[in-house]
């Protein structure tokens, strides 16, 4: 973690311009910290399968991150959430403005997919890397489930509907981050395909976690705008509060027993991260 948080440090965008405020606005999200957990779980597995490829990655995992706070700083507009606290601090169109917040995010959106082309990596491994980012994150992955969400606020979705939703917005960028760690180290399609399916339900079960966050904590507690999800499709307004943590923690165990299948070096690799996060709504 120390050593990204370094590498981001030094690779924050920079830009020679004299609009006053620009590069301060690029940067500031990405400096407020944040779990990492994208580029943990990239760099997790490169670590454990070919150590001497952490540098080359470096650039990959700096590019999820930057590509997820792009679609906090978009979901917390105005527009859409219209969020005060992200990470402990002000949201960025609140520190700044609502049109500096929407082209940081755009900015801070394409910027991740030139990291990932100019990162030291053979060619082919590069224009997987950006497909599996683009799929994802794009029209057919997260935007689409930020459109679902934002149209069917105040409209009741089924707990199927609820979890595509979902699957979409949250779960399928976390499911990449694995994928595209597996990709930089070569694992067969195999791998690649239980990492991505594991990641997804590994992303489900984040979402509920943060719908009982949301619930339940301050936002001290939480270092973001809390009791915002009243009109959302979450899972504890569908499910109720008990309910909802009792679908986590089936989610969990399930998740659990699907990790204990894995070969030694990706239990290994993973291990840390699974301890700090697969229970941590409890």
């Amino acid at each position: 973690m120390q050593q990204f948080e370094t590498y981001l440090a030094n690779n924050l965008p920079k830009v020679t311009t004299f609009h006053p405020l620009y590069e301060e606005a690029l940067g500031a999200m990405l400096q407020a910290g944040g779990k990492r957990f994208r580029p943990m779980l990239l760099l997790s597995i490169v670590d454990a399968y070919e150590p001497l490829l952490h540098d080359s990655a470096l650039p990959v995992a700096l590019a999820l991150e930057m590509f997820h706070t792009y679609s906090l700083i978009h979901d917390d507009l105005p527009a859409m959430d219209n969020a005060d606290l992200r990470r402990g601090h002000p949201t960025l169109h609140k520190r700044f403005d609502e049109v500096t917040a929407i082209l940081a995010g755009d900015a801070l959106n394409t910027d991740a997919f030139l990291l990932i082309a100019k990162a030291p990596l053979r060619e082919d491994v590069k224009v997987k890397l950006i497909t599996l980012l683009a799929e994802n994150g794009g029209s057919q992955g997260m935007v689409l489930g930020q459109a679902i969400d934002c149209w069917f606020e105040n409209k009741p979705l089924t707990l199927d509907e609820v979890k595509v939703l979902h699957t979409n917005k949250t779960a399928k960028l976390i499911a990449a981050s694995l994928q595209m760690g597996a990709v930089i180290v070569g694992l067969e399609s195999s791998v690649q395909k239980a990492l991505y399916d594991f990641g997804i339900d590994l992303g489900l079960l984040f979402q509920i976690q943060d719908d009982i966050i949301d619930e339940t904590q301050s936002e001290e507690q939480a270092g973001k705008t809390t009791g915002n999800d009243s009109d959302k499709n979450s899972f504890v307004n569908l499910l109720g509060l008990e309910a909802a943590v009792s679908e986590a923690d089936t989610l969990a165990k399930d998740l659990q027993r699907r990790f204990e299948s894995f070969d030694e070096t990706m239990q290994s690799a993973l291990r840390p991260l699974m301890e700090q996060y697969l229970y941590r709504h409890q």
